[in-house]
């Protein structure tokens, strides 16, 4: 204090000392509430969900139809909380099974069960090599049970998850095939008086396969195998446009055809045929180009007006990266299992909702009933969804193996609403059907016994 302040008059003294009393008064007051008062606590969606491990991993191998079905069971150290996901690589079930049996569960074993992601990326590049159809496949059962676990956890169904629902439920398609143009009408005549909304037209198999009654050359000189197929090219080539036609002139323009060449023509073949196409508006024309022509989808692109869908050979998400950008396909044919699982397959999804690309997820009927939940709770979630393949029908025994199936209704496709995935697996009966190595092949030939692919 300075000379010239006058010093503190004893009013004052006395007025900052009864101000100091008060405040620690009114401190001492507000500290002795909290006291009394209730401890805090946290709503229950403010609370952190405790840590949960991997506790084993096993495949459980079943063919209550006529494919070989492979789902991984993630069981976790929470008692009663496990996850399914889709293994199913019909062709070569057994060496699946045993990349999950022999390698996934020691792997996972103590590994937090929330980071899926983590455990998808060092999963895929724990063998050094990847991006094989075995390896994708039970990384693809392994991803999918710990999305089914995030989602029992979190007590929402999986496309909660994902972002929520963009539509009420999923339309499909469905297969109409035939012997004959006439019996192939008479089919989508029928799925049309059903509700379905979409249909796929095939005379015959795959490019005709099983239509043609005379013998090839190849069998009558005793070359290949004996249920080695037989595919006159030339015969299909020219029947496809024909039963286009047949269609519409008979069942009208409202419903959606859709039709798979299966990589199986040459593409140059193939602009010729699909610009015969055009005039019928196919929804869209599936797997124009095998693996091997990709060199040609620039000139395939350029050369017609009909929509392709491509990629259920795919094993990389990046082969989906190009073709996208450069609008090469126009619907995303992803199968889910093959790709390595939910993970990925959102990544492409979400890229291709930049460059107008929509979803057609595979779905044959050699996919587990859990995969095709798994394929539909993705179609709920994305806002680029085109259209599903299968999971339409499900036979009574896949059924009791397969609690929760999804059902078809009107042509839309309804999950389970329930935690997860909504599917369960009844172990007890999946045991009754235990796998085999007769799944069908996929050998092609022309008639001098060349190999066709796929």
């Amino acid at each position: 204090m300075s000379k010239e302040d006058p010093p503190f008059s004893a009013e004052r003294r006395n007025f900052l000392k009864t101000m100091a009393m008060g405040s620690a008064a009114g401190i001492l007051g507000f500290a002795g509430s909290r006291a009394d008062a209730a401890p805090y606590e946290a709503p229950a969606y403010a609370k952190a969900m405790p840590p949960v491990k991997i506790r084993s991993v096993k495949a459980i191998p079943t063919a209550p139809s006529y494919s070989n079905l492979i789902v991984v069971k993630v069981e976790t150290t929470e008692p009663g909380l496990y996850g399914l996901g889709c293994a199913t690589f019909t062709q070569r079930a057994f060496p699946v099974v045993t990349a999950i049996e022999k390698y996934m569960n020691e792997f996972c074993v103590g590994r937090d069960a929330d980071n899926i992601e983590d455990m998808w990326q060092a999963f895929y590049v724990s063998s050094y090599w990847r991006n094989g159809p075995v390896l994708n496949n039970a990384l693809s059962g392994l991803d999918e049970a710990l999305w089914d676990i995030k989602g029992k956890r979190a007590n929402m169904p999986v496309y909660q998850l994902l972002g929520g629902k963009c539509r009420f439920a999923v339309p499909v398609y469905a297969h109409a095939s035939g012997r004959s143009i006439e019996e192939v009408v008479d089919n989508v005549r029928k799925y049309m008086d059903e509700g379905f909304k979409y249909i796929r037209i095939q005379l015959g198999g795959y490019g005709g396969v099983g239509g043609a009654a005379a013998i090839p050359d190849f069998r009558k000189a005793g070359f290949g195998a004996e249920s080695d197929h037989y595919m006159d090219e030339y015969a299909y080539l020219s029947n496809v446009p024909k039963l286009f036609e047949a269609v519409r002139k008979a069942c009208g323009d409202q419903i959606e055809l859709l039709h798979d060449i299966h990589e199986r023509n040459q593409p140059i073949d193939v602009i010729n045929m699909c610009r015969q196409l055009e005039q019928y508006r196919p929804f869209f024309i599936e797997d124009p180009l095998s693996p091997e022509n990709t060199h040609w989808w620039k000139q395939l692109r350029e050369s017609t007006t009909v929509p392709f869908a491509m990629g259920e050979l795919f094993n990389n998400i990046n082969e989906f990266v190009e073709p996208m950008v450069n609008h090469y396909f126009d619907f995303i044919r992803i199968h889910i299992s093959q790709i390595g699982g939910i993970t990925p397959a959102m990544k492409v999804a979400r890229l291709g909702e930049w460059f107008n690309v929509r979803t057609a997820w595979h779905g044959p009927g050699d996919v587990s009933p859990v995969g095709h939940a798994a394929n539909a709770h993705i179609d709920l979630a994305v806002w680029n969804f085109g259209i599903q393949e299968g999971g339409y029908f499900f036979t009574d025994k896949e059924k009791e193996v397969f609690p929760g199936c999804p059902e078809c209704r009107d042509g839309y496709l309804y999950i389970k609403e329930a935690p997860g995935l909504g599917i369960d697996i009844n172990e007890k009966e999946a045991a009754k059907y235990p796998i085999n190595n007769k799944a069908p092949g996929w050998t092609v030939r022309k008639s001098d016994g060349t190999i066709i692919r796929p």
